[in-house]
C-alpha cells in the first residue's frame, strides 16, 4: 500500500492549475514562427511554380471524380496570383480564399500578441463563428456549381 496522499482533487473535465511560469517573449513565438516559415515556404514555391501550367500540381480529386468545383478549387492559382500581388486575378480563381487570407493573417497576429504577452492558451474563435464560417463555405460550394453563377464563382 502506498503512503502517497494526493494534496488536491481535480474535478472531472477540468485541468489542474499550475504555478509554472508561462513562456513569454521570444521563446513563446516558436509556434507562430514555425507557421510563418511553413506558409512562407509554400508561398515561395507557389510564386515560382505556376499552377496554371499542367504537370506541376495534381488535379483536385473532387473535381476529377465528380466534375463539380469544391470550395478549394482554384486556391493554388489564387495564391499564386496573390504572391504576385494580382488581387483581381486571385478573386477570379477563388473569391472565398481572397476573403479568408486576411482573416487568417489577423488570427496569426493575435496569436503572436497573445504568445508574446504570455497569455494562457484559450479558444480563439467561438464555436458559433466556426459554424457560421462552415455554413458560408457550404453555401459557396453550392453557389459556385450553379451554372448561372459560374462566370463569377467558377475558377
Amino acid at each position: 500500500m502506498s503512503d502517497v496522499v494526493p494534496t488536491e482533487q481535480v474535478a472531472v473535465g477540468t485541468t489542474p492549475t499550475s504555478d509554472a511560469p508561462r513562456r513569454r517573449g521570444a521563446s513563446a513565438l516558436a509556434g507562430p514562427a514555425a507557421v510563418a516559415l511553413a506558409a512562407g515556404g509554400a508561398l515561395v514555391v507557389l510564386a515560382k511554380v505556376d499552377p496554371s501550367q499542367p504537370g506541376h500540381y495534381p488535379t483536385c480529386p473532387f473535381l476529377f471524380l465528380t466534375g463539380l468545383y469544391c470550395p478549394g478549387c482554384g486556391s493554388l492559382r489564387a495564391l499564386h496570383d496573390l504572391a504576385h500581388l494580382d488581387v483581381v486575378g486571385a478573386w477570379g480563381m477563388n473569391p472565398l480564399l481572397v476573403v479568408v487570407v486576411p482573416v487568417l493573417l489577423a488570427f496569426w497576429v493575435a496569436w503572436i500578441v497573445r504568445s508574446w504577452r504570455g497569455a494562457p492558451r484559450q479558444r480563439v474563435i467561438p464555436a458559433l463563428w466556426i459554424n457560421v464560417f462552415l455554413g458560408l463555405v457550404l453555401a459557396f460550394w453550392v453557389a459556385r456549381n450553379i451554372p448561372a453563377l459560374a462566370p463569377w464563382l467558377a475558377p
